[in-house]
Parts: structure tokens; C-alpha cells; sequence
């Protein structure tokens, strides 16, 4: 014997001289007849009052071991095993010697681990690791890791062991409860939510039984921030969970609410962070339903909230959306609901909005232009067309307002309205706008200079604030003049109402910088904005460009509705839906205040040494009106729609603008 110590036996070492001697002593008995024992004095053991755990052939230390552990032979039955599997089994004195080692631990319960256990025991696998439930005779539960491998050097048998593992599983759930749910509300977290989503679409997808439907309530707090900021987080996270218990109550009520039968259960009400809140409802009845609990959640949050003896009220936006679950994915359902939340907000707040297809479509157009909005211009994908603005007194064309067009590859020919304010906000109005500018300037030069026996018409430019505010205007301004040779004078900048009343600072003193340059700044629509007429005097403004309102409520006589346009005839009607800004109006009921109104503005604009242009003339009637009130300029279907550079040419070409 060596002198170094050695370390516990393998489970398989403790059972082999067991199944060694076991199959020697079978071999003896079958040969041989019984021999005497060699002392009288000791008792035999009757084979009825001998357990499998206590075989004379056992050693102790299986015996003894704390790992249940049993022998299995290839036939899948037990030839011994030690007390930890039978008290692990609670089996009690029932003998497991003989019993089918598989239906003990369950491993028939499966198709996949019964076929490895059986490949493990014809020696084709090397070996067998699961996790099975049992219950017991008590009718409790327990939690235990089987593993099955062959004992070497042993082609008869293999070794079965079991370890309880309840109390790590216990461990388990207790983290993944702490870790799927809100500390504060202790309602479920994003991750649950999105696993109970993904599991409940694949089930509506599937399941024949339910409505093959799912619904979700998706809310947000109106002004959370506030209560965090004055009251403290404390206060908020009271208020938060107040509101997870009314929401609770809710899904609850709603549960009680549902056809009798029906398979499904209470909404899952959930906290996705902050201030917002979830409820889903599986096997959804349509949207009367998903209506019905979104009205209910907003009368249960309208009741003030006792937080600590402080009285608070909220209220919530709330998005719903109701569809199919095969025709949708988890992701695409969250979007739909985060949309439509975000409808409710902009629509006012304290309400809740129901997702509409055709509305998302046009975000997700909008979404579309504004991605690609800066790339067109390097492109070439914009084009100008030029609205006359004609003389009223002699018909003649004196100038043109520049539209541009976008000539979109997916949606076709695209109108300022679609795409403008879209400008503005992403900042490309400034590219757009210095584009516009250059390409106008440019145009108009031209048209000088090919028509040189006439008096040379100006280009009346739109500019956002923001072109003000984001570059340096008058700079611009000044190099594409000197750049294309136009004179300052028959360059007109137009600027809305609202962006010139109350400009102050930096706008206003590129306004005077372009004033004193010689350009015309014009104030577009006015009338409609904040008409804050004290500004008139203040403003480096030369013109004033009227709504169309004020010209569609004139009074027309009998005869004149306005139905004809002019030179303009049935093409009106398109350059209406086309929606460009001083191209055409809506129609309106005829007022006779109205036309006092334009009066006096004409009357005011001239004695500050202003002119006047009508937007929206479309008949002879307002356009002999307008002259008679002493307006300058007219523009509108009655001349023409906004028309190519070429077209343009042609009516520099005539005596006259050409009218009905």
C-alpha cells in the first residue's frame, strides 16, 4: 500500500464490489451445492425481512451515502438501492429491488428523455441528465436532477442517481420574481410583459378555442414629472403604486365583465417603466371591449389619489389597439400602441385614442419624406413653378411667386404642404430654402434677360423663420444676387404673419439688413395670423399679401359663383387639391364684412406707403371688386395656377396676363 492518502470512492466504486459479488455469488449457487456455514452460532437472514437497502452484498458506504443512488440493470429494472433513495422517493418500507427505475423518476413523461434513457441503457449514449417534478405520496412537489450513466467496467447495469434540488428552485423563482417584477408597484416589468405577449400571440395564433384576437390599453401619466420634481420620488413612487392598484381593480372588473365561458382570464397589468402602464387582454372580443376598459381606467384615475394626506389628481393618455394576433408581432403591436399614446397627447391630453390604420399611414409617410429629405436636394429631385401675380389695374404681369415641387420616386409629384413643415423641423429648410432662393434669383434673370423690351417682373421668394434663425440670410441673400446679377429690387421675400409679428433680435435685423439691400419683404397671409397692425409701422415690410379668406367671403352677384376660373377653367380644381399656399382657397360663404375688412386693410396699407396683393382671386366679380378698393396686385385662379418657367415666358411674351 502507497503512503498517500486517498480521496472519497466514486459512486460507481461504492456499488461495484456489490454487483461483483452479486453476479459471483449467483455463478457459486448454480454450480455448486450449498455448503454448511462455518459458524452455527451466526443467524441467517430470512430473504423476506431483507431490504434492497440493507443486502449483506451492499457496501456500507453506498449504503450510507447521502446521494440517493440506485443500480439499474439493462432491463430497466432495479437491482439495489441505498435508504437516500428510498427516503428521497418516500417510498417508506416498500422494497424498490425490482421496480421500473423510469416510472420511480418519471423519465417516461417525454418522448425525447425516455429515448436517451433507453439509448443509455442498450449503451449507446454515454450518459443522461434531466430535471424532473415528482409528486409525493403527500401530495407535495419536489423538484430533483436525474442522472443516469453506465458503471464502468460493468456491461450489465448502470448507475441512477437523484439530487433534490427544490430548495435551489425555490431560490430560483423567488430571483426570477424579483427580477421580472416593479420593486415599486410590484405589478410585472417590461421583460414579463414582452414574454407574456410573445407567448399569449403564439397562442392566439394557434389555438382554435379563443376569439384568435389580442387587445392592449397602453397609458402614460399626464405631467408624472411635475409630481417627482415639486412632491419628491417618495411621493411619486405612492402615487405609482396607488395607480397600479386602481389599474388591478380594473383589469379585475373587466375580467367579471366577460362572456360567461369564455377560457380567458384577467387583463395583465403591467409597469414598462416610468409613468407608464399596460394591460393586455388575450382572446380580445373587439374593440368595444379594449373602449370599454380604456374608460374605465380613466374614470378610476380621475378620483384624487390620498398620498399621505395630501390630496393629488392625474390624469392619463391612453393608446388601444385591437387586431388579429396571427396578422401581428409583438414589436409591430408595441409600435401601433406607443403611436396611437402619442395621438392621445397631441390631441389634447386625458383621453384615450383608438389606433386608425389610415392615420398611421400617414405618420409613417411623413416619416419617409423626412429621411430622405435632405439627400433630395443633392439629388435634383426638386423643381420650381411660378404663380403670376398680376397688375389689377392694367392686367399685366409684374411679377411671380416661386413654388417649389418635389418629384418624390415612391410618391410621385409632392406640393409644399406635404413636405415644408417637415423641412422646418428637421432644419433641410435652410439647404432647401438657399436652393429655392438661388434657383428663383436665377430664373428671374433669365427672364429679363430674354424678354429686354419689357420691364423686368420680380420673384417673390417664401422663407421660413427658421432660415433666419439656422444661417446667415443676408449673406445668402447678397452672394446669389451678385452671383446671378439680379437687381435687389425684383427680389421679394415673403414671410409669414405669425414669424413676423413679434420678431425681435436677430430676425428683425436681418429683415432691416435686406430692407435697406433693396429687397421687398412681404408679409404672407396676412390677416389670419396675430394682426397685430401697431408691428406695421415697426417692420421693414413693402408689401401686404391678404388671405384668401377675406377674397372668397366677398359677395358675388347673381351669376358669379366662382365655379369658373378663368384662364385657369377646370384645372382650378387640381391646383386646389394640390394644396399650395397662394395657389387657390376653399370655398367659402359669402360675407359682407368681408369686404369693410379688406377696405380698411387697403385704405391702412396705403397711407403706411404699403401695397396690397389679393391672394385667391378666382372670378371677374372679386377681381373687379378688388380693383375697385384700390388693391395693387392679384393672385389666384382667375390668372393662372402656378406653371412651368416656360409657360411663364410665353405670358411675358403677351400684352396681358390672359382672363375669362
Amino acid at each position: 500500500m502507497s503512503g498517500t492518502s486517498q480521496g472519497p470512492a466514486p459512486a460507481a466504486d461504492l456499488v461495484r464490489p456489490a454487483i461483483t459479488e452479486r453476479h459471483a455469488n449467483a455463478s457459486v449457487q448454480s454450480s455448486e451445492p450449498p455448503q454448511p456455514s462455518q459458524s452455527p452460532q451466526a443467524p441467517q437472514p430470512s430473504q423476506s425481512s431483507q431490504s434492497s437497502e440493507e443486502s449483506p452484498t451492499t457496501p456500507a458506504a453506498f449504503s450510507l451515502a447521502p446521494l440517493a443512488m440506485a443500480v439499474v440493470d439493462r432491463d430497466g429494472l432495479v437491482v439495489t438501492a441505498n435508504g437516500a433513495m428510498g427516503a428521497l422517493l418516500a417510498t417508506g418500507s416498500e422494497p424498490l429491488v425490482g421496480r421500473v427505475a423510469a416510472d420511480l423518476v418519471d423519465l417516461t413523461s417525454d418522448t425525447r428523455t425516455w429515448h436517451a434513457y433507453r439509448e443509455v441503457l442498450r449503451g449507446r449514449q454515454a450518459r443522461l441528465r434531466c430535471t424532473r417534478r415528482l409528486k409525493q405520496p403527500d401530495g407535495t412537489w419536489l423538484w430533483v436532477q436525474v442522472s443516469v450513466a453506465p458503471l464502468p467496467e460493468e456491461e450489465r447495469a448502470v448507475l441512477l442517481s437523484v439530487t433534490d434540488i427544490s430548495a435551489n428552485r425555490q431560490l430560483q423563482a423567488r430571483l426570477r420574481h424579483l427580477q421580472m417584477h416593479d420593486p415599486v408597484t410590484r405589478l410585472p416589468n417590461r421583460t414579463l410583459f414582452f414574454e407574456q405577449l410573445s407567448a399569449a400571440l403564439e397562442r392566439e395564433a394557434y389555438d382554435e378555442v379563443g376569439t384568435g384576437r389580442i387587445g392592449l390599453v397602453y397609458l402614460d401619466l399626464d405631467g408624472f414629472k411635475a409630481v417627482n420634481d415639486t412632491l419628491g420620488h417618495r411621493a411619486g413612487d405612492r402615487l405609482l403604486t396607488a395607480v397600479a392598484e386602481r389599474l388591478t381593480r380594473c383589469a379585475d372588473e373587466a375580467a367579471l365583465l366577460r362572456t360567461a365561458g369564455t377560457a380567458a382570464g384577467a387583463p395583465l397589468v403591467a409597469r414598462l417603466g416610468g409613468d407608464e402602464f399596460a394591460l393586455l387582454v388575450e382572446d380580445s372580443t373587439g374593440t368595444e371591449q379594449l373602449a370599454d376598459l380604456a374608460d374605465s381606467v380613466l374614470k378610476a384615475l380621475q378620483a384624487p389619489f390620498d398620498l399621505a394626506g395630501q390630496r393629488l389628481s392625474v390624469s392619463a393618455s391612453i393608446g388601444v389597439v385591437e387586431r388579429q394576433s396571427a396578422s401581428t408581432t409583438a414589436t409591430g403591436l408595441m409600435q401601433a400602441a406607443d403611436t396611437t399614446l402619442y395621438w392621445a397627447k397631441a390631441d389634447g391630453r386625458a383621453r384615450w385614442t383608438l389606433f386608425d390604420p389610415e392615420r398611421n399611414a400617414h405618420r409613417m409617410t411623413r416619416q419617409a419624406l423626412s429621411s430622405t429629405l435632405r439627400a433630395a436636394v443633392g439629388r435634383g429631385e426638386f423643381v420650381l413653378e411660378y404663380q403670376p401675380l398680376v397688375g389689377m389695374a392694367e392686367g399685366e404681369v409684374r411679377g411671380v411667386e416661386a413654388l417649389v415641387r418635389w418629384h418624390h420616386p415612391q410618391f410621385g409629384l409632392l406640393t409644399p404642404n406635404r413636405f415644408i413643415s417637415l423641412a422646418e423641423e428637421d432644419g433641410s429648410i435652410v439647404q432647401l430654402g438657399r436652393w429655392i432662393l438661388a434657383t428663383a434669383c436665377r430664373q428671374a434673370r433669365r427672364w429679363q434677360t430674354d424678354h429686354p423690351d419689357r420691364a423686368p417682373i420680380f420673384v417673390s421668394v417664401n422663407v421660413a423663420v427658421r432660415q433666419v434663425w439656422d444661417s446667415d440670410l443676408v449673406a445668402d441673400v447678397a452672394e446669389i444676387l451678385a452671383e446671378t446679377g439680379l437687381a435687389p429690387h425684383l427680389l421679394q421675400l415673403e414671410l409669414t404673419e405669425s414669424a413676423l409679428m413679434g420678431s425681435a433680435g436677430r430676425p428683425l435685423q436681418a429683415l432691416k439688413a435686406l430692407s435697406d439691400m433693396g429687397v421687398r419683404i412681404a408679409i404672407d397671409d396676412f390677416g389670419t395670423g396675430y394682426s397685430n397692425l401697431a408691428y406695421l409701422s415697426r417692420l421693414p415690410v413693402s408689401v401686404l399679401k391678404l388671405d384668401g379668406a377675406f377674397v372668397r367671403g366677398f359677395q358675388y352677384e347673381d351669376g358669379e359663383d366662382g365655379e369658373e376660373g378663368g384662364a385657369l377653367g377646370g384645372a382650378g380644381v387640381a391646383a386646389a387639391a394640390a394644396g399650395d399656399v397662394g395657389d387657390v382657397g376653399d370655398a367659402g360663404q359669402p360675407s359682407p364684412a368681408d369686404e369693410i375688412i379688406v377696405e380698411a386693410l387697403v385704405q391702412l396699407a396705403h397711407r403706411l406707403g404699403l401695397s396690397v396683393t389679393a391672394e385667391g382671386v378666382e372670378t371677374d366679380a372679386q377681381a373687379s371688386r378688388l380693383r375697385r378698393l384700390g388693391c395693387d396686385t392679384g393672385q389666384g385662379w382667375l390668372y393662372s395656377r402656378a406653371v412651368s418657367p416656360e409657360r411663364i415666358a410665353e405670358l411675358l411674351g403677351a400684352a396681358a396676363c390672359p382672363q375669362a
